[in-house]
């Protein structure tokens, strides 16, 4: 319960709704309450004594309460909904704005599987709580409160009876919520497990048919369904028991009131208009025990969405921005001082060990080793995707954590080794760093990169709509998107990881020729698979296990270095070589 309290500083910006409904619903209570004492009204002093004036007046005063309640309920429903909608609305807001602020390193660990069910599922989950809180919650105890005193009101004998059967059914109820909370937190994880799975095998559906692994992807969802389908069938069945229960205690109830009172009546004890109020209020005292039997059912799964939720917004983004840190406008000198890096998910294993290395402003640096040396982790440190663990980065001579993030980030243009392009069109992709571009500017960046050619020839050009993650166009196409992306914020550093990777060759030297002329002031680093793409590299830095073996031009690697040699070997030279891949 602590972590759905936590939960309601979202409803306070719509509180006086939220008032409004509750005194609606207060109003409806009331009414209600008032119902039986007219039935009994009606059938002692009119029924039985046959008077019709009585009759008619009372069955009219009952007909316009009914009204009245009606009409209340209807407006505290559409109160409800409002508040429960623009609080689920406030929460979806403030988790997107949360992950927004996440480093990689936090990505790494709220995959995107389970931040969609956090976003999704978990915040509907909440949204039904505040909705049923407005509507149930606090109607079953005042309802429960007001007919309980009008019970003893009416028939303190019969209320004995009643009061006998509080016990058992709270004692039930109490177990069935110990019960269930740690099943729904089972139910959620395997959700978890499930949608990272599917959207793994969305994401890759094109890799799974190229290598015929449909079955074994098929097999790898069925284990995952299975899995939750048992979680979820072990939660319904410890709910099939709930109702039936709660019927056959408050039937058993039921029972014993009209056995006693039936008694009561004969003896003169009782009128039947009391034992009819009795049975109303009787009734009443069930409703909420029923609704608060639904929610007992509900509110285990929704402390465990509340829970998960505030695992996202308790996250503390591993890249913080300081309290001190400041705007710079930098030329582009780049310098690792005794850089070492792991991630967290690699235990005690280092990535980076000890990364010295300088680019000054205009300098072109190339960084080849073979996978998992570290080439992407490096370049990742420049603009603070994570956090060094020892050392630092520099900028300008200033340490990047010294600076504001917008500052930082927007003066690097950055092509990642993935390619991300967004549900929009080309143009809007194009501008998405600097919204503001013009139109010269955007066709010129495009250039290039040399994208130009392409998008003019679509039937719509720039403002052609790309498909979700560009599906639509070919993977050397949203390469070079992606390049001009990152030119047109005409950044003084610039990072291309490996992306022209799925370009041809001669579509890559025209790329690079262009590029060369743009980049003649501003810092870039460049990871390439071929090396022909960095032979004119100012600096070439080859990475081995996460440190610098050698670092040089291309002429002096080619004398120095063993392992470049037999990179450029493998690709360019006439001996044999080893299949290292850059």
């Amino acid at each position: 319960m602590n972590k759905l309290k936590r939960l309601l500083k979202f409803v306070n910006p719509y509180r006086k709704e939220a008032i409004w409904a509750l005194l609606l619903l207060i109003a409806v209570i009331a009414v209600d309450l008032s119902l039986p004492r007219l039935i009994q009204r009606l059938i002692d002093k009119g029924v039985t004594a046959s008077n019709m004036h009585v009759i008619l007046t009372t069955s009219l005063l009952m007909i316009g309460l009914a009204t009245l309640s009606a009409l209340m309920m209807i407006g505290n429903t559409l109160l409800a909904a409002r508040v429960s909608q623009n609080f689920a609305a406030d929460l979806r807001s403030a988790l997107f704005q949360q992950v927004q602020t996440f480093s990689f390193g936090n990505l790494d660990q709220l995959r995107t599987g389970k931040l969609m069910v956090r976003l999704t599922s978990d915040v509907n989950t909440i949204q039904m709580m505040i909705l049923l809180a407005l509507r149930i919650m606090t109607r079953a105890p005042l309802l429960m409160l007001g007919s309980s005193v009008l019970l003893v009101v009416t028939s303190p004998r019969l209320a004995l009876i009643v009061a006998i059967f509080l016990p058992i059914i709270s004692v039930f109820l109490y177990f069935f919520i110990r019960r269930a909370q740690p099943l729904f937190l089972r139910v959620q994880s395997k959700l978890d497990k499930l949608n990272q799975v599917l959207l793994e095998n969305l994401a890759g559906a094109r890799v799974v048919k190229a290598f015929v692994r449909t079955p074994h992807e098929n097999a790898r969802f069925a284990v995952a369904n299975e899995e939750l389908t048992a979680e979820n069938v072990k939660v319904r069945r410890l709910m099939a028991v709930l109702p039936p229960t709660m019927f056959l205690i408050l039937n058993v109830r039921t029972v014993a009131v009209l056995w006693f009172g039936g008694q009561q009546a004969i003896m003169g004890d009782l009128t039947v208009g009391q034992i009819m109020a009795f049975t109303n209020y009787l009734m009443m005292t069930m409703f909420p025990l029923l609704l608060l039997g639904m929610l007992a059912a509900r509110l285990p799964q929704a402390n465990a969405s509340a829970q998960r939720i505030i695992e996202v917004l308790d996250s503390t983004p591993e890249v913080q921005e300081r309290s001190t840190a400041r705007v710079l406008q930098a030329t582009g000198r780049v310098a690792f001082e005794q850089v070492s890096f792991r991630y967290n998910l690699s235990g005690e294993e280092q990535v980076l060990t000890d990364i010295n290395l300088v680019a000054e402003p205009g300098e072109t640096v190339a960084i080849l080793g073979a996978t998992g040396s570290g080439k992407s982790t490096l370049i990742n440190l420049i603009p603070r995707f994570y956090e060094v663990e020892a050392g630092r980065v520099t900028l300008d001579g200033v340490d990047i954590r010294e600076l504001t993030l917008a500052s930082l980030r927007g003066q690097i243009g950055v092509a990642l080794q993935e390619t991300i392009l967004f549900s929009t069109t080309i143009r809007e992709n194009i501008r998405y760093g600097r919204p503001q571009a013009s139109e010269a500017e955007v066709v010129a960046a495009a250039q290039a990169a040399q994208a130009d050619a392409f998008i003019q020839a679509l039937p719509e050009g720039y403002d052609t709509q790309l498909e979700q993650r560009g599906t639509n166009l070919s993977g050397g196409q949203k390469q070079r998107i992606a390049i001009a992306r990152a030119l047109l914020i005409q950044p003084p550093v610039l990072i291309l990881d490996d992306s022209t990777s799925a370009v041809d060759v001669e579509t890559e030297a025209q790329i690079q020729a262009a590029l060369t002329a743009l980049r003649q002031d501003k810092t870039a680093f460049i990871i390439a698979q071929r090396i022909s793409t960095v032979l004119t590299a100012d600096k070439i830095v080859v990475l081995e296990n996460g440190k610098i073996a050698a670092e040089g031009t291309h002429a002096e690697l080619l004398q120095s270095s063993p392992i470049y040699q037999e990179i450029y070997n493998s690709q360019l030279g006439e001996g044999p070589g080893s299949g290292l891949a850059a």
